[in-house]
């Protein structure tokens, strides 16, 4: 594909439209942003987080950074273990930890050694009913959800599960609306599918493929929004250590337009990696 040709595709794609047709393979491009769209990425390893007094974490879902007077407040959930926590902590203007803020690691709950994804989803919009959903993809293929009060953000309530889904590698929400979730996943097999989630009970979500094959080599998706309808999104290989970008429109099946930015800077170990949001209520609209 040559260098125009990409960046123009990126361009429209983060004036929130699309052009019609199919995308390149993954990786085939050298472009590495989207225009200015690009993802906080973090990640936890196998040294845990000393400041909340986590051991070694497996998964992690997206986490915030909250501006307050004197820094920043983070906070976030990980699997470590067999359980999963809620963590929080602050830093000071000076980015270090402040000692006169709360601290620490609440559980959530046990059984999560068996799970491979971690995710929570925080809506909130004018005239709808303000949500907080977390979401666990267990090794034997089974899709859980939860929900959650803010004000007790570990204490997790089951709102439904569906199986079917233990070809998936990975999964990164790449939408959030009033009426359901959109999850971008993987499998082992190369291809890879839009999860569409109700809200509703009982839980039956709405697998579409977006394509065939090509898209086996990443263990860890990680997306956040890129324009009005658009998503950034980063693969990364464990086996090879490297991440690739890509700029993908807005979902529309096997039409959805997806342009490969190349390879992201930097090594990229087997580690728990997510993403830093400024709101834990920021929009996400993929499809």
């Amino acid at each position: 594909m040559k260098r125009w040709t990409v960046l123009s595709a990126a361009a429209l794609l983060l004036a929130g439209t699309a052009p019609a047709g199919t995308a390149n393979a993954a990786g085939t491009t050298t472009e590495r942003t989207a225009g200015t769209c690009d993802v906080s990425l973090s990640s936890f390893g196998p040294e845990g987080h000393p400041t909340t007094g986590l051991g070694p974490v497996r998964l992690a879902s997206t986490s915030t950074q909250l501006a307050y007077g004197h820094g920043l407040d983070l906070s976030g959930w990980a699997v470590s273990g067999d359980r999963a926590y809620y963590w929080y902590y602050s830093l000071t203007n000076e980015a270090e930890v402040d000692p006169g803020m709360p601290r620490g690691a609440q559980p959530v709950g046990g059984g999560w050694s068996a799970y491979k994804a971690l995710e929570v989803s925080q809506f909130a919009a004018k005239g709808a009913t303000t949500r907080n959903t977390a979401y666990g993809l267990s090794g034997d293929g089974t899709l859980r959800r939860w929900s959650f009060d803010v004000n007790i953000p570990w204490r997790f309530k089951a709102t439904g599960s569906a199986p079917g889904f233990a070809a998936v590698k990975s999964m990164a929400l790449i939408s959030k609306t009033a009426t359901y979730d959109t999850f971008l996943a993987n499998t082992r097999g190369g291809a890879l599918y839009t999860i569409r989630i109700p809200v509703g009970a009982p839980m039956k979500p709405v697998v579409k493929p977006v394509r065939t094959r090509t898209w086996q080599g990443f263990e860890k998706l990680v997306a956040t929004k890129c324009g009005q309808y658009g998503t950034f999104l980063v693969g990364v290989d464990f086996d090879t250590r490297t991440a690739y970008q890509y700029a993908v429109g807005h979902a529309n099946g096997t039409a959805t337009v997806i342009v490969g930015l190349g390879r992201r800077s930097g090594t990229f170990p087997a580690r728990a990696y997510f993403r830093w949001a400024t709101n834990p209520y920021e929009p996400l609209n993929g499809d």
